[in-house]
């Protein structure tokens, strides 16, 4: 039986336009397991004020990180199928590998799709989010599930649930910021700022905040860091209910005030750059921490496509061959 990966990550606008931004947004927005609203509530409340009037202001934040050759995340995360591909060539393995979103092109149904073209009757699901959660993970399982419904003979499939302590991943985050002082210098603090989501998941829960503070620690005791010299956060939080904390962007305000002048900020929980990383993380929060006393800040890459990050991905689709 040919065995083949499923890349899935969260999505992107087609485009930098409102348009383009408010079709994402409406996906996104609309699935269940982002919003637990009550849809009654939830959509008069999304389709009449949030997405008219966000979707402007998030498309000029898009346009303000748009790469020449499109979406950053797109750009990286095909950039990262063909470096998978390769890699188990060079291995010797038969492995074809799709890319699918959760949100936007390319579909889950059009990878699919594609891996069934190629006589694949084994499927390997690859969720590119390190640490689990209901938000993320789940979603993908449960666009899978909707796709299999339509299936007469269902593949086989292996699900990968998360890899936050996988040393290979571990590793690659330490030599990635090992790379980043052998630059600019060791800051004053490693911050690792993480994704928010709202707290009562984490009280229903979901893993997400353990797994999150494991990384950090990892990473921080590969670095041979003390414990003044590393904090983890959450960012992008949305709406007004509590997420889990400490909050990244009042993380920014307080450090220069505790001796904190020099800053490096790491996102373990983003496989690929994209808009939170780049204009959320590189650009508010630096101005936030600049405003606040602070003196350098500089973000360090999402793993992107780097060898340490390919390999990572190879090692556990390979686990999953076993």
């Amino acid at each position: 039986m040919k065995t083949g990966v499923l890349l899935v990550n969260l999505g992107t606008p087609a485009a930098p336009t409102a348009k383009a931004v408010n079709a994402f947004l409406s996906q996104f927005l609309h699935d269940y397991r982002v919003v637990d609203m009550p849809r009654a509530l939830w959509c008069p409340l999304l389709h009449g004020i949030i997405l008219p009037f966000r979707s402007p202001k998030v498309a000029k934040l898009y346009r303000s990180i748009w790469w020449p050759e499109g979406s950053p995340l797109m750009v990286v995360s095909r950039r990262q199928q063909r470096a998978l591909h390769e890699a188990f060539i060079r291995e010797g393995i038969d492995m074809p590998v799709a890319l699918a979103m959760s949100y936007g092109e390319p579909s889950m149904a059009t990878a699919w799709q594609e891996l069934k073209a190629a006589g694949v009757g084994r499927v390997i699901i690859l969720p590119l989010y390190p640490q689990y959660s209901v938000s993320t993970t789940a979603s993908v399982f449960d666009s899978w599930a909707r796709l299999m419904k339509a299936e007469t003979c269902l593949p086989a499939f292996r699900f990968i649930h998360d890899y936050h302590e996988h040393s290979g991943y571990i590793q690659a985050l330490a030599d990635s910021v090992r790379d980043h002082w052998a630059e600019h210098g060791q800051a004053d603090m490693l911050l690792l700022s993480y994704h928010g989501i709202p707290k009562r998941f984490q009280d229903k829960g979901d893993p997400y905040g353990q797994q999150c503070h494991r990384t950090s620690e990892l990473v921080a005791e590969q670095l041979g860091l003390e414990r003044h010299q590393w904090r983890t956060t959450f960012q992008s939080r949305f709406g007004r209910e509590e997420w889990l904390k400490p909050y990244t962007d009042e993380a920014m305000k307080t450090l220069p005030g505790e001796g904190v002048k020099r800053l490096d900020v790491i996102c373990p929980a983003f496989s690929a750059d994209c808009l939170e990383t780049l204009e959320e993380v590189a650009e508010q929060n630096k101005a936030l921490f600049i405003k606040g006393g602070g003196e350098q800040y500089h973000y360090i890459e999402a793993l992107n496509d780097r060898g340490s990050h390919i390999q990572m991905m190879l090692d556990l689709v390979c686990r999953e061959l076993a």
